[in-house]
Formats: C-alpha cells, sequence, structure tokens
C-alpha cells in the first residue's frame, strides 16, 4: 500500500538553545557546575518522599559518523551492563530491590538515565551514575548481548509496526546535509561492523562531567545532595578533547517535497510535516499549544472535523518533535 509522506517548510531550522534562570514558575531550584565541568540542578520537594535523579548527556544522534549511526542509542542500552563495580545486569535489580525504578532514553540531541527512589537512597543513585559516567563495562560480552536486544527493538518498533517507518522517511527528506536526518536507532549493520575500540572511544568523547547534566528533584536536603555529589562525581576527570559538535547548517528548503512511500500495511497514511523554530522559543511553545489544540482528545478540532464529520480517516493527529 501507498504511503504519502508531504514536505513543506514555513519557518527555518534553527539549533537547540538554551537557557538558565533560578526561578520557573512556583519551581525553585540551586544551579551550579563542578570545577570538572559537571552542571547540577536541585529542586527540593518533601511532598513526598522520593527522589528523581537523572543524567542527561548531551550526544545523540546527530553527534555520529554518518557510518556510525545509531551509537548514541547502543550506548542507551550498553551502560546498563555495569560497570567495574556493579555486576553485569545488577543496574535494574539494585534499583528495584531498594523500591525504585530507572529507565533511559535518547533522541536525536540527547541521551537521557534516570532512576526514581525513596529519597533514603538518593546516595546509591548517585554511586551507580558516578559508576556509569566513570568506569561502564564495556566489552565483548555486553556488546553482543545489547546488538541482539537492539535489533530486537528495530523489529518490534519498526520493521514489524505498521507505519513503523514512517518518520525515518519523514527525516531522510526533510533534511539533505544537517544529522538529523536519520534516527536515533541507525543502521544495524554499523553496530555490527564497529570494533571495541570504536565503542570504547564514543564512551570517552561524550561520557564526561563537563558533557553532562546531573539534576535531582524531590524529598532532598540540598546540602546534604551536594555533599554526596561531590563525594561520587567531584573526583572525576573532564573529558580530554572538545566534544565534538555538529556544524552542519542545513540549506533553507525552497519549495514544498512530496515523497512516496510503499509498504506492507492495508491503509495508507498521509504526513505532513514542517520545519520549525528551536525548541525553547515563544513560537515554539505556540505551536506545541497549536497541536494540542487541533488534536488532543476526542473533542479536538481535527478528530470532530476530520473523522467525525468529514470522516476523512480513522486517526489523527499532530505533535511537535523537539530538537
Amino acid at each position: 500500500m501507498k504511503l504519502k509522506a508531504y514536505l513543506s517548510v514555513l519557518l527555518s531550522i534553527a539549533v537547540l538553545g538554551s537557557a538558565s534562570a533560578k526561578k520557573g514558575g512556583n519551581i525553585k531550584f540551586v544551579e551550579y557546575d563542578l570545577p570538572n565541568g559537571l552542571h547540577v540542578i536541585l529542586h527540593e520537594d518533601h511532598s513526598t518522599p522520593i527522589v528523581a535523579v537523572s543524567v542527561m548527556y548531551h550526544v545523540g544522534s546527530k553527534n555520529e559518523d554518518p557510518q556510525r549511526t545509531g551509537f548514541a542509542h547502543f550506548f542507551e542500552h550498553l551502560l546498563f551492563e555495569g560497570s567495574e563495580n556493579i555486576g553485569r545486569g545488577e543496574f535494574m535489580k539494585m534499583v528495584q530491590s531498594a523500591g525504585g525504578q530507572l529507565n533511559a532514553n535518547t533522541s536525536q540531541d540527547r541521551t537521557f538515565y534516570y532512576e526514581v527512589l525513596p529519597s533514603n537512597q538518593l546516595e546509591l543513585a548517585l554511586w551507580m551514575e558516578s559508576e556509569r559516567m566513570l568506569q561502564a563495562k564495556i566489552d565483548e560480552t555486553g556488546v553482543e548481548t545489547q546488538r541482539k536486544v537492539v535489533k530486537e527493538e528495530k523489529k518490534q518498533r519498526y520493521d514489524n509496526t505498521p507505519y513503523g517507518q514512517l518518520l525515518n522517511v519523514v527525516y531522510e527528506n526533510a533534511y539533505t546535509t544537517h544529522p538529523y536526518r536519520w534516527s536515533p536507532i541507525g543502521k544495524e549493520q554499523y553496530i555490527d561492523q564497529a570494533k571495541i575500540s570504536e565503542f570504547m572511544e564514543f564512551y570517552k568523547t561524550f561520557y564526561v562531567p563537563n558533557n553532562a547534566t546531573l539534576s535531582i528533584g524531590g524529598d532532598l536536603d540540598i546540602k546534604e545532595a551536594k555533599a554526596f555529589i561531590e563525594k561520587y562525581f567531584g573526583s572525576i576527570p573532564k573529558g580530554t578533547k572538545a566534544v565534538p559538535r555538529p556544524t552542519e547548517v542545513e540549506p533553507a528548503q525552497t519549495e514544498e517535497k512530496r515523497v512516496e512511500f510503499y509498504d506492507n500495511v492495508q491503509l495508507p497514511a498521509v504526513i505532513v510535516a514542517y520545519h520549525t523554530p528551536k525548541m525553547g522559543t515563544k513560537d515554539w511553545y505556540a505551536l506545541q499549544l497549536l497541536t494540542q489544540m487541533l488534536s488532543q482528545g476526542q473533542s479536538s478540532r481535527f478528530q470532530k472535523e476530520l473523522v467525525d464529520k468529514q470522516q476523512k480517516g480513522l486517526a489523527v493527529g499532530a505533535f511537535m518533535i523537539p530538537n
């Protein structure tokens, strides 16, 4: 069945920007940097006896070599293999046995790890994340294990899912030079071809304190949290070289682009994709609100007009891709 993805440009592409503040609405937080470059954000909230600990690394699929796509997402899995002091596969067991949960995700721009635990387990989470940053276990056994896991994920989420390839087709056609043109899942043959030395180089380049943001929110004492952070992260050395960033500038798209994609599904789908302003700008938030108004819920404008009234389709939606 033929699937059509229509790509047209209203606004030019811009890269992700950032801003810092000491107060956002009613949320107060403490923000500072360690000498090794680790950025820290702390938010104290005693409403429930839990803490959320997260480490975001500024590495995503946009930082990959075009001949090694999928590395950032692969590392999301690989770095649960353990460390010099955490046994293989013990990350999840240790957190769950302490009454918590954990997960991770990867986008074009960053890789994000987090734990949610009872507040008396804050030190455990910080120790585990420092182990991941400083001395993760990267060897043939772990790499081969996670190769199988990632391949299975790709089959389930993309290859064997109706319309699973649609967004990949959009990315490939929305960009001509910028590394946003490939999705975080990447190409599995590149992961198969990569050597241990390449994985180690990626780890040493991007998993360094000066390329990470540690954030903690919840039932914590700021002074105690700072002491734990210094204890577990203060001695981790700063990266020895500059963290590479994409320098490609995507040329402005000047006309509508139409692509027809064929897949093994019975019903056609249409995607209309627009380049938008960078995340965090006023226009970006306005568009985020617009997508909610158009497609969120059974009473949304798209649902009532296109599905219920005109019966043009079985489902309709709109969303922003944050990058």
